[in-house]
């Protein structure tokens, strides 16, 4: 027997067998490695679940929630070139430092690009992980689903913005906090007539930040008619907007929805002889190992990855405790780090 979600099926999990027997999940582990645990009819009612699900044991099931591998599943896509984001490289690290502290080892596997899932059911199947870390929820989250309906513990970096009311673990950062701030910041610096570069408007993330950038100016009676540009994230992109906005909006200033938009900007200021910081003052997002290298230094939005880093960490503790116990999203805030193009 085997379940099916859309064109993919998988086989009958330890948790199927608790369900249909009536009992816990450790019971039914016990039944399948320690059945001298077990009174006699139990073990038989297990069993005969085991039977009727053509449920097949193998090293994931029985260490799943046991953190008898202690390894923690994480999906890694390419890098995408044109950009200036090193985001997940900082947060893969903190991960990784501080799932060791905590007696853990990230384990990171690839798949296919066109396909979310891909690789999760290859880990479920063989190999012993005790839960996944799952990003890229601003695709839409279909792991989420996938990985709740196996019963697979999991907690995410990113709310589950196409489903508030999800009730899986997840850890995010505010950025239309940090855009607010960063556009804070211009005003008090004495910009009217700010700029926002960001991204398409199916964006769920571009979106948010976009909203931060719009409040701030909306909050001090400032206009944002005709000051937005909506594009790809590519450096080329950030180059292409910046320079319609200069010509057509006459800005002082810009904020963008990532440093790698940001990037853009200065190359148009830079082909035009204009000073970013003196003429124009520009804020990305990320805070980019590019932000802190390149002249005059570029003012960025920087996320606190370190404490998302341990707030996962938390909640996969707990999930995996027994009884395992599931908390409430985390929401953080992030700070800015201020150079010079500011």
């Amino acid at each position: 027997m085997t379940r099916s979600i859309g064109r993919l099926a998988t086989p009958p999990t330890l948790a199927d067998v608790a369900e249909r027997a009536g009992v816990s999940r450790q019971t039914v582990s016990n039944a399948v490695n320690n059945p001298d645990l077990l009174r006699a009819d139990t073990l038989a009612r297990v069993l005969a679940a085991i039977d009727e699900l053509g449920y097949s044991p193998n090293r994931a099931a029985r260490n799943l929630r046991t953190r008898a591998s202690h390894l923690i599943g994480m999906r890694i896509n390419p890098a995408q070139e044109g950009t200036a984001n090193a985001t997940m490289d900082r947060f893969v690290h903190s991960l990784v430092e501080t799932s060791r502290e905590a007696g853990y080892h990230v384990l990171l596997f690839s798949g296919d690009h066109d396909d979310p899932v891909s690789g999760y059911d290859d880990l479920l199947r063989s190999t012993a992980v005790d839960a996944f870390v799952v990003t890229d929820t601003y695709l839409g989250n279909p792991q989420a689903a996938w990985l709740q309906q196996r019963r697979a513990p999991f907690v995410a970096f990113g709310r589950p913005w196409d489903n508030p009311a999800a009730e899986h673990a997840w850890v995010d950062v505010d950025g239309a906090a940090g855009t607010d701030l960063a556009t804070s910041h211009l005003i008090e610096r004495g910009h009217h007539r700010i700029a926002w570069i960001g991204w398409r408007k199916d964006s769920f993330i571009g979106e948010d930040r976009r909203s931060g950038w719009s409040r701030a100016m909306h909050a001090r009676g400032l206009s944002t008619t005709g000051l937005a540009s909506r594009v790809e994230d590519t450096v080329a992109s950030g180059r292409e907007a910046s320079a319609v906005l200069l010509d057509e909006a006459h800005p002082s200033a810009f904020v963008c929805a990532s440093d790698t938009l940001a990037m853009g900007v200065l190359h148009t200021l830079r082909e035009r002889g204009m000073e970013a910081g003196r003429e124009i003052a520009v804020v990305g997002f990320d805070d980019s190992q590019v932000a802190q290298v390149v002249p005059p230094g570029l003012t960025s939005v920087r996320q606190p990855l370190e404490q998302v880093a341990i707030e996962i960490v938390k909640a996969l503790e707990g999930m995996l405790a027994h009884p395992p116990v599931v908390g409430p999203g985390v929401m953080l805030t992030p700070r800015l780090a201020l150079r010079g193009s500011s």
